[in-house]
Parts: structure tokens; C-alpha cells; sequence
């Protein structure tokens, strides 16, 4: 029930103290604010995580190669490694029920690209229909490459939307002719990717095509895959985990590598790098929930503090009320009455102020690996609600302290 001569009693203990209330009230401010801060600066972790990878599929799998660090029955250290098709034809083979895409890719750092006066150099990529998913590239016009074109070496050409804008203009492309490398093709779509404009500055043809233009007979430069989902991130983590150690072991074997050599073959999975990074992630999220609670118990102590020595001040005002005949519970109430107001107070000022720097600054934050910091309103709203509770708890003991006077010794305090 709303007690207007309570609000007064409240109002008149602040006004009476006005430098203590507000060092109290900015001490539980700075708590909820600083808890609100860490907590957007994980978020824009998670974002940045995220960011990361999402240029390329979150499941993909990738192979490349490089030179032999040890020797191995027989062989010397510093041999190249070379991916055949039939490296990837045998992997289908052996883990065809539990691969969803795949695609093996013949790549050309810079190719020279001509289009009627235009020209620039851009990455060349022999690939599979499937390299699509791999790559997670969306369609702006024409198709993707399809098996047809792959069986029949067509020449024929996608390219990203930095390249249409370089060469064509804004003007169509489907249909249109470009030499890469003096070779003709014919364009047949325009792709964007998540990954900005460097993954836009390719140009993708049938991996036949590529390895006939370009002389790489059966040679190819990496191996991608994506495993097929259970629904269950940890489970996928598992079985990409078991994927990636298994397909080591057999392309380290048929090309006689040292199972210990680590340079020779890569197999890296984006979810294990995932989780690896949100597992950290939540490690120093977990320290920045810490770090802000410890700092709101801080302000919370504050806040017991001063309601110890409100009553220590007004220990004979008790005495009376009680002799005249106030309830144990109403003078509880009174003190965590004010204790509440406080805390709750100062705890939306903090939550404010924190929501309100983040609102500004958060959407103009963009580094590699903190993006866009934010906080959840409702885990906010619940941290403050959280706070009440506790200031209501730093309260009761002053109260009950306070309750427990006894009149006679009250009205004889000095």
C-alpha cells in the first residue's frame, strides 16, 4: 500500500545526506554499468567470432598442402605434396554417407581478365557445382556451374561482384565473353559472398576446364567438404573432429608422410576452430560476469553500510517508535524501504547510462574480433532486478538490527 508520509521520511533521510546517498548510488551505478559494458564487449567477441566465419560454410572442412618437415621411410624432408583427383575420388569412396558438399579446386593466384577496354587480375578457381555451399556464395543474376559443364569442359565463368563492377560497369554480363589469360569464357553468373569484397575478386570455372586450360593435368590445390548436420553442434564437432583425423591419416599414408609431420598436410574444420573460439569466448565472458558482479557486491556493501549508520543516527527516532507501538516488521520495512530505493535507483541509472553509451558507440566499434557489442535487454533488465534483491538483502540486517532495539535503551542512546 502506498505510504506518502514513507516517501516523505525517505526523501528527507536523502536530502539530510546528499553526498554520502550519491557516493553510495554511484558506486552501485558503476557496478550494473561496468557489468553492462563487459558484457556487450563479450557479445561483440561473439560477434567477431562469428564474422569470421562466416565467409566460407560453418561446417566446412579444408585440405591443403605444403612441404615435408621430417623424413620418412626413406624419403628426405622438403618434398612438395601434391593433391591428385584421385585423392579426392578415394575420399568419396571411403566417406561418401557422411558428406553433404564437396568440391576439389585447382586454384591461379592472378589471372589477367579482360573484358572490351577493362582488364584487371584477379584469382582464378577450377571447382565443383558444390563449391557454391562450400563458399556460401548467393546469386545476384545468370547460374552457378553445374555438372554439364564439368563433364563437357565447358568454358564458361562465374564471377564475383567485384569483378562484374571492375570489367562490366554495372552494364549485363550474362552472356558476355571475358579472356583470363588470353583464354575466352562465357560469363553465366554474378555471385556476392558474406566475406566481402576479397572473396568477390574470383572468378570460378569447371575444375576440368581449369586443370586442361592451365596444363595442371589431374593436379588440384586443395580439397573441400562439409559433413551432413545431426542438429547437435557438439555432436557435429565430434564427428568433424573424427573426419578431419581419419582423412589426415589416409592422404598422410598414400603419399608417405610421418604421421608427426605437421606441415606436410593440413585438415582444418571451421567448427573446431568455432568452438575453440567460443569456448575462450565464453572463458572471458565467464571473467567478465565475475569482474562486474564483484564490483555491484561492492556497491551492495556500500549500500549496507550506510543503512548501518542511518540506523545508528536515528537509533532514539526507533526507540520512540516502538515505544508508541510500531511493529518489529514495520520498522524492517522502513529501512529496506529506503535501501531498496537506493539500490534500484542507481541501478537503472547505471543500466541506462551503460545502454545508452552502447547505443552510440557500440554499431561504430568494428575491430577483427569485437563487432558490433550489444547486451541482451532482458539479461540487463534481470541484472537490475537481481541488484534490488540484493539490496534488499544488504538492508535486512541494518532493519533487523533495527528492530531489535529495545525502547528503554533506545531513548537513553547518546
Amino acid at each position: 500500500m502506498f505510504d506518502i508520509e514513507r516517501w516523505q521520511e525517505i526523501f528527507e533521510a536523502i536530502r539530510k545526506n546528499k553526498l554520502r546517498t550519491f557516493l553510495t548510488g554511484v558506486s552501485v551505478a558503476s557496478g550494473i554499468f561496468i557489468l553492462v559494458i563487459l558484457l556487450a564487449i563479450g557479445k561483440g567477441m561473439e560477434n567477431g567470432v562469428a564474422k569470421q566465419f562466416e565467409g566460407d560454410a560453418a561446417n566446412r572442412i579444408s585440405v591443403w598442402t605444403g612441404v615435408t618437415s621430417q623424413g620418412y621411410k626413406g624419403l628426405n624432408p622438403g618434398r612438395f605434396i601434391q593433391l591428385k583427383n584421385n585423392d579426392f575420388e578415394q575420399t568419396l569412396q571411403t566417406k561418401e554417407d557422411q558428406i553433404e558438399y564437396k568440391s576439389s579446386i585447382y586454384r591461379i593466384w592472378s589471372g589477367l581478365t579482360t573484358y572490351n577496354k577493362e582488364s584487371g587480375s584477379y584469382r582464378i578457381e577450377g571447382a565443383l557445382p558444390d563449391y557454391q555451399f562450400l563458399e556460401n556464395a548467393s546469386l545476384t543474376s545468370g547460374r552457378y556451374l553445374n555438372q554439364y559443364d564439368q563433364q563437357n569442359f565447358e568454358k564458361v565463368a562465374v564471377i564475383g561482384h567485384k569483378v562484374f563492377t571492375d570489367l562490366f560497369k554495372g552494364k549485363n554480363a550474362l552472356g558476355e565473353y571475358i579472356e583470363v589469360t588470353g583464354i575466352k569464357f562465357k560469363v553465366v553468373g554474378v555471385y556476392t559472398d558474406p566475406g566481402g569484397e576479397r572473396e568477390e575478386t574470383r572468378i570460378i570455372i569447371p575444375l576440368s576446364t581449369s586443370q586442361r586450360v592451365f596444363n595442371a593435368g589431374d593436379n588440384i590445390r586443395n580439397l573441400a567438404f562439409t559433413l551432413h548436420s545431426t542438429g547437435n553442434f557438439n555432436k557435429d564437432v565430434e564427428a568433424s573432429e573424427i573426419f578431419t583425423a581419419q582423412l589426415e591419416s589416409q592422404l598422410k599414408t598414400k603419399h608417405t608422410i610421418a604421421p608427426t609431420d605437421t606441415r606436410a598436410i593440413t585438415v582444418r574444420s571451421n567448427l573446431e576452430q568455432t568452438k575453440r573460439f567460443y569456448d575462450l569466448n565464453n572463458m572471458i565472458s565467464l571473467f567478465f560476469w565475475a569482474v562486474g558482479i564483484c564490483t555491484i557486491i561492492a556497491g551492495v556493501v556500500g549500500v549496507s553500510n550506510i543503512m548501518l549508520i542511518i540506523v545508528k543516527e536515528r537509533t532514539k527516532e526507533i526507540g520512540i517508535r516502538k515505544a508508541i507501538g510500531a511493529t518489529p516488521r514495520s520498522i524492517i520495512w522502513m529501512i529496506l524501504h529506503e535501501s531498496i530505493f537506493i539500490t534500484a535507483i542507481a541501478g537503472f541509472t547505471g543500466l541506462i547510462f551503460g545502454l545508452a553509451l552502447l547505443e552510440l558507440a557500440g554499431p561504430a566499434i568494428e575491430t577483427e574480433f569485437i563487432t558490433n557489442p550489444s547486451v541482451d535487454f532482458n539479461i540487463a533488465i534481470t541484472t537490475v532486478f537481481i541488484l534490488v534483491i540484493a539490496g534488499a538483502i544488504a538492508g535486512f540486517f541494518p532493519a533487523y538490527r533495527a528492530a531489535s532495539i529495545k525502547p528503554i535503551e533506545a531513548l537513553n542512546d547518546e
